[in-house]
């Protein structure tokens, strides 16, 4: 299996930096307090100087939403998504470990950081322009199909991952008790990305290998090296 952005993409995007981490040997039961705690005081203390909307990371986001013909105060990437409502209500909920520490480093750093159960996977992993015949599965489980041109994440399968690029993940792939297995991508496009994101993963590298005591496979892709192999 692998992970990669089309070369379209790398075209139309050439700021993009992309990070990436497989994970093996995850549990729903782990605690990741330490984590969360430390990340979310962090996110807290850049909102205490700026709302979300100010923040670099979420302004080179929302111009990448207007290249795409998105609205982006109707269509926001999941950081400013997470940091706007731990703005309003001060903490975010629990979901499962592995999200709650993924969320809290997306605070953080105010990128996007996607979560997926690679068992939920089928091939490679593709984040490209849509054809508009794949198949998305929503939280409620709807079926949906991604418009023509929409940028997605989308396996061999033409199974849609994530829609409208970093705004909204699928129900198919989304971590739940059993996950056992998981791919993290981390997306960022403003000035000091090319630092930044090689630090967001390493911090997530970190974080798992404190949880979980396994040692995650991780990468910080380019146009030259687009590339990210994983499996078991």
């Amino acid at each position: 299996m692998d992970f990669r952005h089309s070369d379209e993409i790398w075209r139309d995007f050439p700021q993009l930096v992309a990070g990436v981490v497989f994970a093996t040997g995850i549990s729903g039961d782990a605690v990741a307090d330490d984590g969360v705690a430390r990340f979310t005081a962090i996110a807290k203390s850049r909102l205490a100087g700026a709302t979300e909307s100010e923040l670099p990371e979420i302004q080179a986001w929302r111009r990448a939403f207007t290249t795409m013909g998105l609205k982006p105060t109707q269509y926001r990437c999941a950081s400013e998504a997470l940091l706007r409502r731990f703005r309003k209500e001060g903490a975010l909920p629990r979901l499962h470990p592995l999200v709650d520490v993924c969320n809290a480093v997306s605070l953080a750093f105010a990128i996007p950081v996607a979560v997926f159960d690679v068992a939920a996977i089928s091939g490679c992993l593709r984040v490209r322009y849509a054809a508009g015949d794949e198949n998305y599965l929503t939280f409620s489980g709807e079926a949906e199909h991604p418009s023509p041109g929409e940028v997605i994440f989308a396996d061999q399968a033409a199974q849609v991952h994530a829609r409208r690029w970093t705004n909204r993940q699928s129900g198919l792939s989304a971590v739940r008790a059993p996950t056992h297995t998981a791919l993290i991508v981390a997306e960022a496009m403003h000035d000091s990305a090319p630092s930044d994101v090689p630090e967001l993963i390493a911090a997530v590298v970190a974080e798992l290998t404190a949880i979980w005591s396994i040692t995650p496979a991780a990468a910080v892709l380019s146009q030259s090296a687009p590339r990210f192999t994983f499996g078991e």
